[in-house]
């Protein structure tokens, strides 16, 4: 590889991962953290920042990536998993909530009321997944196109309007409200679900790996190190991005009450800059969203065809954009009603899934040990998503309830180390199980 490589294949990454998630939330959890802001945002960088990039560290490792990882569960567990994980980051979830963000941004507030918001949409859409269809078609040029091209402008916007922000916006921080009050760090490690990013890194891997692999890269110890220089660089950029539109959250608390991120950044956009501020954060959350559904929808091309032989790489992308494309004219707050649960549940997985790799080493039975670990925090996984629902849970509701750090929404880690120390237990009675997966 070149000197710069790693640095443009982590724009790159920077780019697919930085998408509406990343843009709407940390604001409005510096508007509702107010003095409690740097333990919030430290919760939420350390899950929006921090495990993602722990999950690519983690496919690097390991010899045939994230679907290894989970066949140490079970084949059956890993393929499905997966193929939940590239669904609902992709074509049922991720793909038209970017989509539809994008033109709630960038398009509606230039519309003439009297306009169909309906038809509108379906055009600005068609036109957004026609385009992200002829990238997607080349995807050894993404990294020079969204890395050395699209990034560098987006982060430059980004960074103009969060200048102002810090010149002419000087209020008095205000107190913490809701769950910030008593607990922001762990508000802020669950806000940063919502950013999708640990869930993306998943479907990421292959696509940076691939980047990596195409400089020349095939050594494996070469393959985790460039792949950890571009997480680092693409990992720096994430943390000051959410600081800086966060702080101007911050400062925006006193200037009104604000139902959601995206309504927050619009009013400060406008604030600062007037109409000219309108036009520049629509320009942001296109580029930025746009960046995103690409990345997913090559990610989701290159798994699928790899999944299954006899679809092809182009198939997939088509089917992946005319589903996205159909879903996203249901409107984005169809979309999100679905992401909470969801993303209550998945994570959890996840995060021991992670923890698990990095000292499978030590583990006498892999199979054993992440089995259990994965049956008792699915388990609260579940019931954590089925209560985000609103879901009367009766007395499992009380169950989950009386566990540890229920209050702070993280029922699952009590059930997660029960699991890992019986599967441990038992490991020790069972036959031991070579992996070689693992340098």
């Amino acid at each position: 590889m070149k000197k710069f490589d790693s640095f443009f294949i982590g724009l790159f990454l920077f780019s697919m991962f930085f998408g509406a998630g990343n843009l709407i939330f940390p604001p409005f959890l510096g508007a509702q953290s107010g003095t409690s802001f740097w333990w919030a945002i430290a919760g939420f960088v350390l899950t929006g920042v921090g495990l993602p990039l722990a999950v690519l560290l983690a496919i690097s490792l390991v010899k045939g990536g994230v679907r290894e990882i989970g066949n140490r569960v079970h084949p059956i567990f890993s393929t499905v998993f997966m193929v939940i994980v590239y669904l609902s980051i992709g074509p049922f979830l991720a793909i038209p909530r970017n989509t539809t963000v994008a033109f709630e941004m960038g398009v509606v507030p230039f519309i003439n009321p009297s306009w169909n918001s309906t038809l509108v949409l379906f055009l600005y859409s068609a036109l957004f997944f026609l385009l992200v269809y002829a990238i997607s078609m080349n995807p050894a040029k993404l990294e020079k196109y969204m890395g050395r091209w699209i990034t560098p402008i987006l982060v430059t916007a980004i960074v103009g309007l969060c200048i102002v922000g810090f010149v002419k916006l000087d209020t008095p921080l205000q107190s913490p409200i809701g769950d910030y009050q008593t607990g922001a760090f762990f508000k802020g490690f669950l806000e940063g679900y919502n950013t999708m990013d640990a869930l993306a890194s998943l479907a990421f891997g292959i696509v940076i790996l691939t980047s990596i692999k195409q400089k020349g890269v095939s050594d494996d110890k070469h393959l985790t190190k460039y792949t950890l220089k571009a997480a680092l660089v693409a990992g720096v950029l994430l943390s000051i991005v959410y600081v800086s539109i966060g702080w101007m959250g911050v400062k925006m608390a006193s200037n009104g009450t604000f139902e959601n991120g995206t309504q927050l950044l619009a009013s400060t956009s406008t604030l600062l800059l007037g109409k000219s501020g309108t036009a520049l954060l629509g320009f942001i959350f296109t580029l930025a969203c746009f960046n995103t559904v690409v990345g997913l929808t090559t990610a989701c091309g290159q798994y699928f065809s790899n999944l299954i032989p006899k679809i092809s790489y182009k198939t997939v992308v088509l089917i992946v954009t005319l589903v996205g494309f159909t879903l996203a004219n249901l409107g984005l707050s169809q979309i999100l009603k679905v992401s909470v649960p969801f993303l209550v549940t998945a994570y959890p997985l996840t995060i021991v899934l992670i923890i698990l790799t990095f000292f499978n080493r030590f583990f006498t039975n892999t199979r054993v040990v992440y089995g259990s670990a994965m049956l008792f925090t699915g388990v609260f996984a579940v019931l954590g998503g089925l209560s985000a629902t609103g879901m009367n849970l009766g007395v499992l509701q009380t169950v989950k309830e009386v566990l540890p750090f229920s209050s702070v929404g993280l029922e699952w880690i009590v059930p997660a180390l029960v699991g890992i120390g019986i599967g441990m237990l038992l490991s020790n009675f069972s036959k031991s199980e070579p992996d070689p997966a693992v340098e």
